[in-house]
């Protein structure tokens, strides 16, 4: 099904090499392409002898709704969300593909407000947009992924805490799932600050990106991103490194962020510390360091590490916020 003359064009009206030509202008050549898109495959340095590489999927409906956001929306939250993985190795994102799966009565307006999205989240980090593919099908799927450099760095795993170190967190938490229930609930959001913040932030995500390196260069012993929730990623670290990890109370650790989305959850009659501690998407980076080291910037203490006990390797929220954690975070097929 096509258009017709006087409406706005869908992707039915183009063929696959007219898209392709009228959104990969709008995609970033990274610092490391030397073959952009346009051949049968890019070519992307790897001056380190190693590469990074993870991939990620959103899918219409599941992920995300058109009439929640715009295009660009889903363009950079697809990007952010795999380059916070590359951060997260301690390393620097270089080099991206995208697979595309669109419906014919798509408008066109859409995908190159898509691939615009894709472009503010990656040209200024020196990310190029390499290629990928196009599909037709019956709901809108971004499938992307992201190679990194990790510059003579040792990738930092998950599985590097031991007892004794200190638990760190960098980014924020609980925002985008405080966004996530405000859309849910049909809440008007324009004209309140503090809940427009919170559903900005599940739009797109602002991992902070620099944080990883960073934190590699800092002597980080473990380290992961945060993507379905603090409770359930802890314990992800926890078991990879067969130890136990005790969260400070969200009261002391993440006063801030607690004050900020207190408001958000009164309007709802929800609960800010369960957002902070099992609310995911915000892409923030954990990590953990010996007690000699002084935490990076940007990074602040919120547990500590300690040996496994009779229970295993574990997370272990604060008796303080035991009530607050009725569930652990996202699961991708029981959400």
């Amino acid at each position: 099904m096509t258009s017709s003359p006087d409406q706005a064009p869908v992707v039915a009206d183009l063929s696959e090499t007219e898209l392709i030509a009228s959104f990969a202008p709008l995609l970033p050549r990274g610092r490391a392409t030397l073959v952009p898109t346009g051949d049968d495959a890019a070519v992307v340095a790897a001056p380190d002898g190693r590469f990074v590489v993870s991939t990620d999927v959103l899918v219409e409906g599941h992920h995300f709704r058109r009439d929640w956001g715009t295009a660009r929306d889903v363009g950079a939250r697809a990007a952010a969300q795999n380059l916070a993985d590359i951060a997260a190795m301690g390393a620097l994102p270089t080099s991206m593909v995208v697979g595309l799966v669109l419906p014919p009565t798509t408008p066109v307006a859409w995908l190159l407000d898509l691939a615009r999205g894709l472009a503010e989240e990656c040209a200024p980090l020196g990310v190029g947009v390499d290629g990928g593919d196009l599909s037709a099908g019956e709901q809108v799927v971004v499938a992307v992924t992201v190679h990194g450099d990790l510059e003579g760095r040792a990738p930092v795993l998950r599985s590097g805490a031991r007892p004794g170190h200190v638990l760190a967190h960098a980014g924020v938490l609980g925002r985008a799932a405080a966004g996530y229930a405000v859309l849910a609930a049909g809440l008007p959001y324009t004209g309140d600050p503090d809940t427009a913040a919170v559903v900005g932030a599940f739009l797109r995500p602002a991992p902070p990106y620099a944080a990883g390196p960073q934190a590699a260069d800092a002597g980080a012993t473990a380290m992961m991103d945060v993507s379905d929730g603090l409770v359930r990623d802890a314990g992800r670290m926890a078991r990879a490194s067969g130890v136990e990890i005790l969260l400070d109370p969200v009261a002391e650790a993440l006063a801030p962020d607690l004050a900020r989305l207190e408001p958000v959850a009164r309007r709802l009659g929800a609960d800010a510390a369960a957002w902070l501690l099992t609310g995911g998407e915000d892409h923030g980076l954990l990590a953990t360091f010996a007690p000699d080291r002084p935490l990076p910037p940007g990074f602040r203490r919120i547990g500590t590490v300690r040996a496994a006990g009779p229970a295993g390797p574990r997370v272990v929220p604060s008796p303080a916020d035991a009530a607050h954690v009725t569930a652990l975070g996202w699961d991708h097929f029981r959400a």
